[in-house]
């Protein structure tokens, strides 16, 4: 993954809002509506973060007569785990030193 793509992914994961709508669309093809209706959020707020989402490679949208339903793509998501990947025996290292640390003590 170039460090562009990189950092478009992880700019548009930075949301919430939009966690969430990857989240509801992991489950399924929705239309803005369908996307907007559990948010707190407008139709048109939600369309925003969808552009986001589309310019960062994660989602697609479709064109279904006047529907444009959403479509998750997981590459860039795989790719950005794959990158998060890179750094789990970094984290495991210190759990390990914590752990004997925490094990050598009687509570």
């Amino acid at each position: 993954m170039t460090t562009p793509q990189l950092d478009r992914t992880f700019a548009a994961l930075a949301d919430p809002t939009r966690r969430e709508i990857l989240a509801r669309l992991a489950s399924g093809d929705a239309t803005v509506s369908e996307l907007a209706d559990p948010l707190p959020i407008s139709i048109q707020a939600v369309s925003k973060h969808l552009k986001v989402l589309e310019g960062a490679g994660l989602i697609t949208r479709g064109h279904t007569a006047q529907l444009r339903p959403s479509h998750l793509e997981g590459a860039p998501l795989k790719q950005a785990a794959d990158w998060i990947e890179g750094y789990r025996s970094f984290w495991e290292r210190g759990f390990e030193r914590m752990e004997r640390r925490l094990g050598g003590r009687d509570g």
